[in-house]
């Protein structure tokens, strides 16, 4: 039967804990980081809050990403195409785009507003 150890999830999930800095929401689904914090966003929140990682139901590891109650809103929907449909997390230090998903439901946003977000998590499910 597979097995991964608690320590391996843990050393993956550890990299959003120890290095994410900034969360971006776009209207695309980002895959680098420049889509993430230039050419896809329409808001984002810097300093963080991502616990350390943690058992996942059923199996495997997660890490949770606070609520945010107060992320900087930079552009504003004109159609439901450039809505906040995604998240992206980054590590701006090293230019880094670590993760990246899809909101629970699509937002309308108008540049200079705030955002919220649930709480989440992003997690490895056990072999």
């Amino acid at each position: 039967m597979p097995f991964l150890a608690d320590r391996v999830l843990d050393l993956g999930l550890n990299v959003l804990d120890v290095e994410a800095n900034r969360l971006d929401i776009t209207h695309t689904e980002a895959a680098t980081y420049t889509q993430a914090v230039t050419t896809f966003t329409v808001a984002n929140k810097t300093a963080l809050t991502i616990g350390a990682p943690a058992a996942r139901t059923p199996s495997g590891r997660r890490v949770t990403v606070a609520a945010i109650t107060d992320g900087t809103v930079t552009a504003t929907s004109t159609s439901v195409s450039d809505d906040a449909q995604f998240w992206a997390i980054s590590d701006t230090v090293n230019s880094r785009l670590l993760a990246a998903g899809s909101l629970s439901a699509a937002q309308f946003v108008t540049s200079g507003n705030v955002f919220t977000l649930a709480a989440f998590d992003i997690g490895i499910p056990g072999v």
